[in-house]
């Protein structure tokens, strides 16, 4: 499959404006509260050099924020492009895993070797790794913590993920989770704010499939966060939930503590693509990786399951071409 193939087109008729806030900048928490209540759950924000009183209580209503067209076009392209020469370089020198993170390849539309998860992708580019840190995420940084840091060599690092929807293939959706459920386990008790902040590359319909929320439950209970749903396999519509609609270059915000999951695309093959870039930002204390880490026993144990998936998806390919 010629990448060229999978470059987003950036011409729509359909993208609203943002927010105008021009006359709400400088309201009070009070009144940005009641003018949020007002607001549909699709409206787009613009990114400006602090977050602002709407901004705030959107976000801390509903759980999840879009900002629009963060990244510029040719950012949009010059990203791909470099994911794209460190998946050849994972690819032709065997790398199985980056900081002890699996790297999920399945298989490609023409039966190529494609890359589905990466963690640590800005590890080999340079590019990469000074684009998470521009100085116009900083207001992104700020709804983290004061003392928020990006976590480039942390956690799972920058993540890049493929969505694309295939014949047996290895990475169509999620299913329904909380990233708030390893917390609630230990603990019995919910976490603090869990903000997940996401870079997207394509033009996501409704009609696509994509990220589903059900928006307010960051604030929900603990048995609700444990029992609600199935975490990793309930997979059903759900009448809550709604769709994050995105276009290249949008930025979101949602808190991993509600239920979300990413649902198929009903398209087949390139046409079902979806991309997206996950950038950690970390408020605990600094735990650098580095090539001695060793491979924590839940991504050891999903790790197998995705094995398990890419074998059962070669088998199902073979069948159907034979």
């Amino acid at each position: 499959m010629d990448p060229k193939d999978l470059l987003p087109d950036f011409s729509f008729s359909d993208e609203p404006a943002p927010l105008d806030e021009a006359e709400l900048l400088a309201i009070s928490a009070a009144d940005a509260t009641k003018r949020t209540a007002d607001l549909p759950l699709s409206t787009r924000f613009t990114l400006r050099s602090a977050i602002t009183p709407i901004q705030g209580s959107f976000l801390d209503k509903n759980g999840f924020i879009v900002f629009a067209r963060v990244a510029s076009e040719h950012e949009v392209r010059r990203v791909l492009s470099e994911i794209q020469g460190v998946e050849q370089k994972l690819i032709n020198e065997g790398i199985t895993s980056i900081y002890g993170v699996p790297i999920w390849l399945g298989s490609g539309p023409d039966g190529e070797p494609f890359l589905h998860r990466m963690g640590f992708s800005s590890l080999y580019s340079d590019w990469l790794d000074n684009f998470v840190q521009d100085p116009r995420f900083e207001p992104v940084r700020t709804l983290i913590g004061a003392q928020a840091r990006i976590g480039t060599r942390e956690k799972d690092g920058v993540v890049f993920n493929r969505y694309m929807n295939l014949p047996g293939g290895l990475r169509k959706d999620l299913a329904w989770h909380t990233d708030a459920l390893r917390d609630v386990f230990y603990n019995w008790k919910m976490p603090g704010p869990m903000l997940n902040v996401g870079l997207h590359f394509d033009r996501i319909r409704p009609t696509d499939g994509g990220l589903r929320l059900l928006p307010g439950t960051h604030k929900q209970n603990t048995w609700s966060t444990l029992f609600s749903k199935i975490h990793f396999l309930t997979n059903d519509d759900d009448p809550r939930e709604i769709m994050v609609e995105t276009w290249p270059g949008d930025l979101s915000v949602h808190d991993g503590r509600m239920w979300h999951r990413v649902k198929s695309s009903p398209l087949i093959g390139p046409k079902s693509l979806r991309r997206s870039m996950y950038v950690p930002y970390i408020v605990d204390a600094y735990q650098p990786k580095d090539k001695n880490s060793k491979t924590k026993l839940y991504m050891r144990l999903f790790n197998a399951i995705m094995k398990t998936k890419g074998a059962l998806s070669k088998r199902r390919r073979r069948r159907i071409q034979g």
